[in-house]
């Protein structure tokens, strides 16, 4: 072969490598891949979810080539979290294409921008790899309602949560109903003690006329004395609401409950003290009260002369349940209860061997700064700091664990803290959307706490810790009614639990229920830290002061 057959030779082999042959013997080029060599909203990367982006986000793919017209229409779609599709504007021009909804998107919702491979380069080739791409749209940040002073907005979410222990108390006897979406005949003792404040509170604001209030708290009294279950004085968890029979809490808590009963006896108590009339209608209620309260057993609930109190009793299961109330918990006025009784009284000795545990009790730790006497590991659930404070004022009160006015604050700003740096990366979490207690959450109820976090704020407990952070609450509170206001503030206030995560909580979660235990510290604490009403008239009671000195409680109050 000489020189120049070669090199034609070799000509025809590599355009025979370039083409190949089709079924009519015409050559057919092989396209190359089409590639996306990038995807960004709002000129910004993607990266694993594309938060908090506009509801009229503008994708931009950029390609290797320009893109055949006719397969861009089919190949690109956008997907709600229904898996619906959302109707879009998908424009191509050289070296990419911009992408567009219709129309505006749902706010705080999470969509998927999807490129399948049948897009196609005008030389043929296609997509190399399909596309599935998430983003975030942002919170709508517009205000709901019209902008109120700071007391005409305390005033009123006051007033609409007061209506869940009015409008919705049980319409025989008045007692609080465990929640809106349980059964209705389900009444709660604790709940009925906070009731009981929240409408001591409401008639002092005028919301309730007090004659009214009066009669509703008298029906209550009447009700627990004549037709309520008692076992050696103490009231049940739950009952029902028109016969007063008890309804179990599980299987075993069917009969006295004593940390139920010292809530409803804090209630009761504070009622005494307000209702200091001498006409015999408040002189009737007021004997009634001193009854009740004189008929519990504290001393029996020891289980046998232990120095610990115990928290169930059952009528058919005696001390299986067999719990100690021991702290660091809500139960603290279960002791000073306790204490303060005068018809079955405990010694100091069972408070400091059986709720203080001999200073087991004790944290010392520092968190976020603040140093945390008492207590589990950055606090606890913030309930802590409420049930028993709505009635024990904790201000400059000491005994020899701890500072009580230390304790509630640094839990809450440790609470308060925690939630702002956000650790888990729970989306919506910052220093206007904070507060960890026990409340529902999606699909269930939980404690949640800074070890305990599943992405679920509760609004009472930034609220209901007003007396303590009065700045960081007051912040919170005007997030969750003007921002948020449309999803959480509903006919009796605040719901009772929301997650912005829509990512980790797949999707944006709002509760439609109210519960009493949690409805009930708003109204009392927020009244606490404008006047101290309720930490006034609890404290003010002469069985109390003398039952808190036995413990060696010490504070302006006493």
């Amino acid at each position: 072969m000489k020189y120049s057959d070669t090199i034609i030779f070799t000509g025809l082999l590599l355009s025979m490598a370039c083409s190949k042959k089709g079924n009519n013997g015409t050559d057919q080029s092989v396209a190359p891949p089409l590639v996306l060599k990038s995807i960004t909203i709002q000129d910004q990367p993607f990266g694993a979810v594309a938060i908090n982006q506009p509801v009229q986000p503008v994708i931009q793919l950029i390609l290797s080539e320009p893109v055949k017209p006719g397969t861009v229409a089919g190949a690109i779609t956008l997907k709600d979290p229904s898996g619906n599709t959302v109707p879009l504007q998908a424009v191509a021009s050289n070296g990419g294409i911009t992408v567009k909804p219709n129309s505006s998107l749902s706010y705080l919702t999470k969509y998927s921008i999807i490129v399948n491979s049948s897009l196609q380069s005008l030389s043929g080739g296609n997509l190399q790899a399909a596309v599935n791409n998430s983003f975030v749209t942002h919170l709508d940040s517009s205000r709901k309602f019209p902008a109120l002073t700071n007391e005409q907005l305390l005033d009123k979410v006051q007033q609409q949560t007061l209506k869940y222990f009015w409008d919705f108390a049980h319409p025989t006897s008045g007692m609080i109903r465990e929640g809106s979406k349980h059964a209705p005949d389900i009444v709660t003792s604790g709940g009925t003690g906070f009731g009981v404040m929240a409408l001591i509170a409401g008639m002092e604001r005028g919301f309730i006329d007090k004659a009214q209030g009066l009669e509703r708290i008298k029906t209550m009294v009447s009700f627990l004395k004549d037709k309520a279950q008692r076992f050696h004085g103490a009231f049940p968890h739950w009952m029902n609401g028109a016969s007063g029979a008890v309804i179990p809490f599980s299987a075993n808590d069917n009969g006295a409950d004593l940390v139920e009963t010292s809530l409803l006896m804090m209630g009761l108590i504070t009622a005494r003290q307000y209702f200091t009339g001498a006409d015999a209608s408040e002189a009737n209620l007021r004997n009634d009260i001193n009854n009740l309260w004189k008929a519990v057993e504290w001393d029996w609930f020891r289980q046998n002369s232990q120095n610990a109190l115990y928290w169930h009793w059952s009528p058919s299961s005696a001390w299986t349940m067999n719990l100690k109330v021991q702290g660091w918990n809500e139960c603290l006025i279960t002791y000073v209860l306790a204490a303060s009784s005068a018809t079955h009284t405990i010694t100091k000795d069972v408070y400091d061997n059986g709720w203080a545990r001999n200073g087991a009790f004790k944290n010392g730790n520092t968190y976020y700064t603040y140093p945390l006497p008492l207590g589990e590991n950055m606090g606890g659930p913030l309930f802590l700091a409420h049930y028993s404070f709505m009635g024990i004022n904790p201000n400059g009160l000491s005994d020899a664990y701890a500072n009580y006015q230390t304790q509630t604050k640094n839990h809450t700003l440790i609470n308060h803290e925690y939630c702002k740096a956000n650790p888990k990366g729970y989306y919506g979490y910052s220093d206007s959307v904070w507060g960890l207690t026990a409340s529902n959450i999606k699909d269930g109820y939980t404690a949640s706490s800074p070890t305990n976090d599943q992405g679920f704020i509760a609004p009472t407990a930034a609220i209901a810790s007003m007396p303590y952070t009065p700045a960081e609450s007051m912040a919170a509170l005007k997030f969750f009614y003007y921002v948020l206001g449309d999803k959480l503030f509903k006919e009796y206030g605040f719901v009772d639990a929301f997650s912005l995560d829509v990512v980790k909580n797949n999707g944006a979660w709002f509760a439609d229920a109210h519960l009493a235990i949690d409805q009930g510290p708003i109204v009392v604490m927020i009244e606490n830290y404008r006047s101290g009403l309720l930490w006034n008239l609890f404290m003010s009671a002469p069985e109390v002061k003398a039952g808190m000195k036995k413990l060696g409680f010490s504070g302006p109050d006493l």
